[in-house]
């Protein structure tokens, strides 16, 4: 009986390189989007029919990456109109979700942007009830970075709550609460206001969803108002409820330093 072959070794499938997302870099149909070319889902198509040139290569591959203010980006050979950055700081009042849209028909903080033109994005968020400083931007490679969790940016709220937390109860925040059993990074808490329901001065360099009202109502303390006073180094105690104002160049370069 002849000896049997051994089975071959199966060929390693070589995997594909990780894509490398450079700073300021998007989806070419975001980018379209944005510049008003047509929909999301409109730009797609328009690319996969090869009507989209970046530095005047026909791109037909969904996905692929550019930077519109550095490549020249054109539809049919025709470039497309570059939006300016712009920077908004925002004192949101409580009833506007911060969204561009909502599904259930509630105002977003969009409303509150009259003549300002260009598609802007809230960085972040505030809840329905909640109140206080929003940065909103076009520049989507500055919003990534100022959202990313590696980054721990503070951003300092006033919080109203029902009846005084205690001293070890404070202690426990500021060494790192547990939370739905996970270990929620230090945050620093202390009196703004003393009273039988004080406001308290909270620090984060995390955003949970609802992070604040969901530590405070575990505990038995819970949050009546919510206040957010600053956002990284940006700080405006004259801004109205309601209201809103461009960065000046010295806050635009400190936000940008971040």
């Amino acid at each position: 009986m002849a000896p049997v072959a051994p089975a071959p070794k199966p060929v390693p499938v070589p995997r594909a390189a990780p894509r490398i997302v450079k700073a300021g870099q998007e989806r070419l149909q975001k980018i379209l989007a944005a510049a008003g070319i047509a929909s999301r889902r409109a730009c797609e198509t328009i690319i996969l029919e090869g009507h989209v040139q970046v530095n005047g290569v026909t791109i037909t591959e969904l996905g692929t990456l550019a930077d519109p203010r550095r490549d020249v980006i054109t539809v049919d050979l025709q470039p497309i109109q570059r939006e300016d950055p712009v920077y908004i700081l925002m004192n949101k009042p409580k009833g506007y979700v911060t969204t561009v849209k909502d599904d259930r028909g509630r105002p977003t903080v969009m409303a509150l942007l009259h003549g300002v033109e260009g598609r802007l994005y809230p960085v972040g968020r505030l809840d329905f009830n909640s109140e206080g400083l929003l940065l909103m931007t076009n520049d989507g490679a500055l919003a990534k970075v100022l959202m990313g969790p590696e980054h721990e940016i503070p951003k300092v709220y006033l919080v109203k709550v029902h009846r005084n937390p205690t001293t070890e109860l404070i202690k426990e925040f500021q060494e790192g609460f547990l939370l739905s059993g996970r270990r929620l990074k230090p945050c620093h808490v202390e009196v703004a206001e003393k009273g039988d329901n004080p406001w308290l001065k909270v620090t984060l360099t995390e955003g949970k969803n609802q992070q604040i009202r969901r530590m405070f109502a575990a505990v038995g303390h819970p949050v009546s108002k919510l206040r957010r006073v600053q956002f990284g180094p940006l700080a405006d105690p004259l801004l109205k409820p309601g209201t809103w104002r461009f960065l000046s160049p010295q806050e635009i370069a400190a936000i940008k330093s971040l």
